[in-house]
């Protein structure tokens, strides 16, 4: 693409000013031309080649574009008849350098901000600068628009017509159209015409889009009273806000663009996430908000860095009041569009605009967000991040899982809420679940080693944080290896009840004969397995039966502030009622002495419940400890009746899932 500026005009209108140089080399700020600005926003935009039209003093022009070393191919072109004729015969001048090609059309009396010129080069088609917003001027130019077409550009141009200014992008088949007619007008002597007189002529055949850039500054200088109201404009851009919320811990060129392309607009404010934040709207973030936000105010293109603490904007937009809010377009659909919404209405109250420009994924990411996920699996990020997603959210979801592509379910399950996406925050390895699907009794008959194996296959193909269910954990000499092979393999929490002897199910309750541990033993074995472990991220929860053997109340209290004591990092209290009222008299009871250790519940009876309430009540991690498996098998066995039923499968495909859309949950890694 090549940027054509035309520099041929006298400037009389401007006086004094210029009486020694062309137009274009008037100063509008004490550190810019009109020129110099234009050519350094062509070379940010990746504009190599221009061509400048010359007339009026063009040694002096010349001289000074060689003086700014600005990195450009200039060509000059001088039109020998500059005081006779109107640029159309300055354009036909340097027809040979134009030909074919894509162009950038400006006229040298022009002042834009960075924006305007950026989103007419981005056009896939061809494009002419209009404002809806701005009054339609009396002698200037003004463009008939239809259909979002320009049909027409002139200074008597009033019906169907918006305001108007000689930027244009010309792609190679319109420019060349327009071209060849300016050619046909001036070799038939007709020169003291604009050159959009050419380009009605053609009544159309070039179709260039109205690109309307609203209220955003595009205006040419002819006089010293255009001067002094493009300068205040252009001090006012200096001090204009810019608002941009970034996520990503993973950087790459798209984003750098899009952080360009807002700095452009004015100062630029960066709302990062927060890590609670992020992690709702999609993976656990790999890299801490603290070293996110550093990043962010190490770039030159960021002036200021703050804590977006939520998917809204709207906190962060009524404090710093933006004049732009910059965003890719991707979130015009989608799960992101109420965000949008609301990001509109909100600017709307003190009269700021929305930006958005074509998302661009860089060729790249898929390959960093791969890596990033290995990452996330491996066991030592997977290890801590249950104790970092309870410091963040204070109340973590978790799903049982028993086998990998159990865990690629919980893995993978999101439903959209809020702008972002509501999903598991952790996979629970169940005693129950993992015997059942071997078709074996839930009495600890499936030994340490084949459970560690459940663990391996959904450690390798997930990255969630996973709580382990460790029946008793059996005898204190077994169970600190059980920590640390749980440790080892990147499990972040185990969990065992205070129950000794055949382990029977806590859903039979009193029907058959359990026995529970003493609290000094049990307490002990708890230390036992806190002494074992070799890191501070591996938590060790202690399950406390008392409400489901109906040992009572205080039963239950006093052994979970001795399991406490003894180094337990969690407390799970359990029953078997649909009534929560228990469960939630110990959790009320509990907190009154301790604030701070996390409780856990398994809601299965006690199933109406929602997870709101019991993260006002002081629950810390929520338990659906069955639920995959207790659907799957009346679905199977559903299937299996109806093909004995039929002699065939055709009855039953309906109840099944494609298999392609199975294998889509497995990662090909």
């Amino acid at each position: 693409m090549k940027a054509l500026i035309l520099n041929s005009g006298l400037g009389h209108r401007m006086g004094d000013l210029t009486r020694e140089h062309p137009k274009c080399m008037t100063e509008i700020s004490p550190r810019e031309t009109i020129l110099s600005r234009q050519l350094r926003l062509l070379a940010e935009a990746g504009i190599r080649q221009v061509v400048i039209t010359t007339g009026y003093y063009d040694q002096v022009l010349m001289d000074y574009c060689k003086s700014l070393n600005t990195g450009l191919d200039i060509a000059f072109v001088r039109n020998p008849r500059y005081a006779e004729t109107n640029y159309i015969y300055s354009i036909w001048c340097a027809r040979d350098l134009l030909r074919g090609e894509e162009i950038l059309l400006m006229h040298g009396d022009l002042v834009f901000e960075p924006s305007v010129l950026e989103e007419a080069a981005a056009s896939e088609d061809s494009c002419m600068k209009v404002s809806s917003t701005l009054p339609l001027p009396e002698k200037d130019f003004k463009a008939v628009v239809r259909d979002g077409r320009v049909l027409r550009v002139g200074v008597d141009c009033f019906d169907d017509a918006l305001e108007a200014q000689a930027l244009y992008h010309l792609k190679a088949e319109d420019w060349d159209r327009w071209l060849s007619k300016i050619g046909e007008l001036c070799e038939a002597g007709e020169t003291s015409c604009y050159a959009e007189e050419a380009l009605n002529r053609l009544e159309g055949a070039c179709r260039i889009r109205a690109l309307d850039v609203g209220d955003r500054l595009c205006a040419e200088i002819d006089t010293p009273e255009d001067l002094e109201n493009v300068s205040k404009r252009l001090a006012a851009l200096e001090n204009r806000t810019v608002y941009l919320c970034f996520s990503a811990d993973l950087l790459h060129s798209g984003h750098i663009a899009l952080l360009r392309r807002a700095r452009r607009l004015g100062r630029l404010i960066v709302g990062v996430l927060s890590d609670e934040a992020v992690a709702g709207y999609k993976r656990y973030p790999l890299v801490p908000f603290p070293e996110r936000a550093a990043l962010m105010r190490s770039l030159a293109l960021v002036d200021q860095v703050v804590e977006q603490r939520t998917l809204s904007y709207r906190e962060n937009l009524e404090k710093y009041r933006p004049d732009y809010v910059v965003h890719g377009d991707d979130w015009v659909t989608g799960v992101q569009a109420p965000i949008r919404q609301e990001v509109q209405e909100v600017l709307a109250g003190w009269g700021g605009h929305l930006v958005e420009f074509p998302y661009a994924r860089d060729e790249g990411l898929a390959e960093m967000e791969k890596r990033a996920r290995l990452e996330a699996g491996t066991p030592d990020m997977r290890r801590g991040r249950l104790r970092k997603l309870l410091t963040l959210k204070g109340t973590v979801t978790a799903m049982e899982a028993h086998s990998g592509l159990t865990g690629l379910i919980v893995e993978n399950a999101k439903v959209p809420e809020g702008g972002g996406y509501r999903q598991f925050d952790a996979m629970w390895i169940s005693s129950l679940c993992d015997s059942t699907s071997r078709g074996k009794p839930d009495i600890e008959l499936v030994d340490m080693t084949s459970r560690f194996r459940t663990v391996d296959e959904i450690c390798e193909v997930t990255t969630k944080p996973i709580i382990f269910d460790g029946d008793t954990g059996g005898l204190t000499e077994h169970f600190v290896y059980t920590v640390r092979s749980l440790e080892r393999m990147g499990v972040s929490m185990v969990i065992i009840e205070d129950k000794t002897g055949l382990k029977k199910n806590s859903l039979f309750g009193t029907e058959v004969r359990q026995t529970q541990d003493s609290i000094e033993h049990f307490a002990e074995k708890i230390a036992a397995g806190k002494r074992a472990q070799r890191t501070k991220d591996f938590m060790i929860c202690a399950r406390i039966e008392s409400l489901i053997l109906e040992r009572g109340m205080d039963d239950a209290l006093a052994r979970a502030f001795a399991f406490t004591a003894a180094g337990a990092d969690a407390i799970m209290i359990h029953s078997r009622k649909k009534d929560p009222a228990e469960i939630f008299a110990f959790v009320e009871a509990f907190r009154a002495r301790d604030a701070a250790t996390p409780l856990v519940v398994v809601p299965t009876s006690f199933n109406a419940v929602t997870e709101e309430e019991f993260r006002a009540r002081g629950v810390n991690i929520i338990i659906y400890a069955n639920q995959l498996t207790r659907s799957a098998f009346p679905a199977m066995e559903q299937t299996a009746e109806t093909i004995l039923r039929n002699h065939r499968a055709l009855e039953a495909d309906a109840a099944c899932m494609p298999f392609r859309e199975i294998i889509r949950l497995i990662p090909e890694e």
